[in-house]
């Protein structure tokens, strides 16, 4: 079926020595990291082989082409990985730390024949102290199971049944797996407030210590009080996409130095003309955007090196683009960093779990039967605790970043109960952001904004007291030959001949049907989408991100309209 090899030149070269060896934590940097990266033996039991029959290349998923396994396996038969490693010299200070990134579902780890810890969920990083447990020579196994089919643990666009808008499913460790040794008191983690002119910085772990942040206008130290530092910036520069700007600081400690970021920027609603409009640094912005899935026809969740998130992101800033929706995935930590730097916005999904159901939540939706209450929704108690445990996650993984200016609670109804309750447990975890409770239907919940997707129809959104997010539409379809996944069906919302034709399709619509509903109220679009997904070839990339099947010169000027157009 399908014809695609692995990438390998997303860096521009063949891949090659420890894979993903950048620092993984881009908001908490020391000088410590050795990088468990690379060549594991690998097994597939549900009880702990004697001999590990295979070699799996970390982080990559096992289903993935650059795993050098390229196989799914049944759920419930356990993922064994495991690794022989020696400390350097001098590298062990009073603690060491295992770090791993991501590991699809559940994880336990032994170092020397020892557990060490145990991990649920798949999308969030997980960190144990494994000190005690060390010798001269260690030898870590790490077990992860991957139970899909419960559907309790958020699951996004995985599926064993793939096809069409359903993704090859991930297993096992898709992050980066790493070494940091740590004194006993050592910040456990940053907590970064801002606002137009002003930091707030919380240390978890120590009380004691310096802030030392870089302006333009030179050095500024601030002592920790009590754990936390508050500084206020003369002549404050604010973050924008067309102005991407960061602070870095570094936190001195008796015990512990780390480097980190912030960027200073506003996010509120106000009328404007007589229309609410969302506002960036408190004036109206057009948030001109792209659904962003994250998949890689080499390593599925797991692109071939960091670097190609930057080029995503780049490629799409060329068309004119300002802002991705991260589509019911969570990404590592570089995919925010490069975000932050380049002045790319996101809007970031909650990853969602329970059941979908194709009547329900897409066939009468689409044709407008809509339900409004959802407080009788997925009511297994164990399936809503498991979500607002990830939501509660997400946020305080991802909360520093600056380009996150929206969370969507529920897609489309997957997994959606009680959205106005769900809305304000996230406002009360998170002040700052703009909140999308219900992105496409099954409205009626509180929310920041009135939030549609449209497909298959002419774009009309009724007015509406609430700031207008078409938080979906398009999808139109276009088949590079060469460089499809599935080359015998197609999945998308409207087919295109030619490359040309779908280019001149994309300027129709944005000229014809986006900038018209500007002045009535809309203030963001988010096409569908950045890539193909194996059987969507809606993508303005290919799935092999090879082609790019629309240039800048065929649209930049249509996204300086749209962006100068509030």
């Amino acid at each position: 079926m399908s014809n695609l090899q692995p990438l390998y030149t997303a860096a521009g070269e063949a891949l090659s020595g420890t894979p993903w060896e950048v620092y993984p934590r881009p908001q908490l940097r020391r000088d410590s990291f050795l990088c468990l990266n690379g060549d594991w033996e690998f097994a597939v039991s549900e009880v702990e082989p004697t001999a590990y029959d295979r070699t799996i290349r970390v982080p990559f998923p096992p289903e993935s082409l650059l795993s050098g396994v390229g196989e799914c396996f049944p759920e419930e038969a356990a993922r064994w990985y495991r690794r022989q490693f020696t400390l350097p010299t001098g590298f062990c200070k009073e603690r060491v730390l295992l770090h791993i990134g991501a590991a699809d579902q559940e994880a336990a780890v032994y170092i020397n024949g020892v557990l060490v810890g145990e991990h649920v969920g798949g999308y969030e990083p997980f960190c144990f102290d494994i000190t005690d447990s060390l010798q001269a020579e260690n030898t870590i196994v790490i077990r992860v199971i991957d139970r899909l089919s419960a559907q309790i643990l958020p699951y996004g666009k995985q599926c064993h049944q793939r096809g069409g808008m359903w993704y090859t499913p991930v297993s096992g460790i898709w992050q980066t797996v790493w070494l940091e040794s740590v004194a006993d008191a050592y910040v456990r983690r940053l907590t970064i407030d801002t606002d137009a002119d002003s930091v707030t910085i919380t240390a978890d772990g120590v009380t004691d210590g310096t802030v030392t942040v870089q302006t333009p206008q030179g050095t500024v130290e601030v002592a920790l009080t009590d754990g936390a530092a508050r500084i206020t910036l003369t002549e404050p520069r604010r973050w924008s996409p067309e102005d991407p700007y960061l602070y870095e600081f570094a936190l001195t400690t008796p015990t512990d130095e780390v480097h980190s970021y912030f960027a200073l920027r506003t996010l509120d609603i106000r009328t404007v003309d007589g229309l609410p409009r969302l506002c960036l640094n408190g004036k109206p912005y057009f948030f001109h955007g792209l659904l962003d899935q994250g998949y890689w026809s080499d390593g599925l969740f797991t692109p071939a090196t960091p670097e190609c998130y930057e080029q995503d992101i780049l490629a799409m800033k060329a068309l004119g683009f300002n802002t991705l929706r991260k589509h019911i995935k969570l990404e590592p930590e570089q995919f925010y960093y490069d975000c932050d730097r380049l002045g790319m916005i996101v809007f970031q999904d909650m990853v969602n779990n329970s059941d979908y159901a194709f009547v329900r939540d897409t066939a009468l939706p689409t044709v407008g039967v809509i339900r409004r209450n959802d407080t009788r929704l997925h009511r297994d108690p164990v399936s809503r605790a498991a979500f607002v445990r990830g939501m509660e996650q997400t946020v305080r993984q991802l909360y520093n970043h600056p380009c996150i200016c929206c969370w969507t609670i529920f897609n489309e109804g997957w997994g959606q109960f009680c959205g106005s309750e769900q809305y304000h447990h996230l406002r009360a975890l998170d002040g700052s952001r703009f909140i999308d409770t219900t992105s496409g239907w099954f409205l009626g919940s509180d929310s920041d904004v009135d939030s549609r997707h449209i497909y298959f129809r002419r774009l009309k959104m009724k007015s509406s007291d609430k700031p207008m997010v078409l938080s979906e539409f398009g999808g139109y379809s276009w088949k590079a030959e060469g460089h499809v996944f599935n080359t015998e069906q197609s999945y998308g919302y409207g087919s295109c001949k030619t490359r040309e034709e779908l280019a001149d399709k994309l300027r129709a619509l944005y000229t014809e049907q986006v900038l018209p509903l500007i002045p009535q109220g809309l203030c963001a679009a988010i096409y569908t989408q950045v890539s193909d997904i194996e059987d969507e070839i809606n993508g303005l990339l290919t799935y092999d991100r090879r082609v790019a099947k629309l240039l800048p010169e065929e649209f930049a000027d249509i996204s300086k309209r749209l962006c100068g157009s509030i």
